[in-house]
């Protein structure tokens, strides 16, 4: 079973959602896990791929869109709307308003969320199903987010 946890922001933005959700994926890439970012839409994939080259002055996180074939290097983060490829379930990133089909795979589950009823909604049924699959959600309110470029 993953280990589920929740990240709500107090701010509204779509910006500061992606930006927390760039140094978290950061962070992940940092300790050597394998990160896949699960998001709706081709534009939103192609919006958090240009915001992991630019978020931080001097921050390099290795990314590709992934369009349904794994890639032959395999230390780099990707990014899609498809399943996680099984070599990239360490650490889900969730931006989508759906549940990974395949979270019973993950190691870790990472849902990222602002505070706007359209995400927090779907997030909430997201949330009561990995409590009826008997995980324990770990919850994280997020005050404020410095994207300052560092």
């Amino acid at each position: 079973m993953p280990e589920v946890t929740f990240y709500i922001l107090s701010s509204e933005s779509h910006y500061d959602r992606y930006f927390f959700a760039c140094r978290l994926i950061e962070k992940a890439y940092k300790k050597g896990k394998f990160c896949y970012v699960l998001l709706d839409s081709l534009e939103q994939c192609q919006r958090l791929d240009d915001m992991l080259w630019t978020f931080r002055t001097g921050s390099f996180v290795p990314h590709q869109l992934f369009n349904g074939t794994p890639p032959e290097i395999t230390s780099q983060v990707l990014i899609g709307t498809l399943n996680a490829p099984a070599e990239w379930q360490s650490v889900v990133f969730n931006l989508s308003s759906n549940m990974p089909e395949m979270w019973e795979d993950a190691e870790r589950i990472l849902e990222i969320l602002d505070n706007n009823e359209t995400t927090k909604i779907p997030a909430r049924q997201r949330f009561s199903a990995y409590k009826q699959a008997g995980i324990n959600v770990v919850h994280h309110a997020i005050a404020e987010i410095n994207n300052s470029s560092e």
